[in-house]
């Protein structure tokens, strides 16, 4: 699954709006929908502060694995 369909569903899971993360991640809401639309791409330090933020692994957010796993229990 490619990242930017995950990142949308996690936040759309969450019931979180585009401005809400863009402000989390000191963006605009068309500076996150970038990110959300392929017109940019998600900064390292970015994807650091969703997987903090949903308590999810790297690895759930950018699509290398299917099971949501905790942030704070990865290893």
């Amino acid at each position: 699954m490619d990242y930017r369909i995950r990142i949308r569903n996690v936040r759309e899971d969450h019931d979180y709006t585009q401005k809400q993360i863009g402000q989390l991640l000191n963006k605009s809401q068309q500076g996150y929908n970038h990110i959300e639309t392929g017109n940019a791409e998600l900064k390292i330090d970015d994807l650091i502060t969703l997987c903090q933020f949903y308590n999810l692994s790297a690895d759930y957010l950018i699509g290398l694995i299917d099971t949501p796993i905790s942030y704070e229990t990865r290893t």
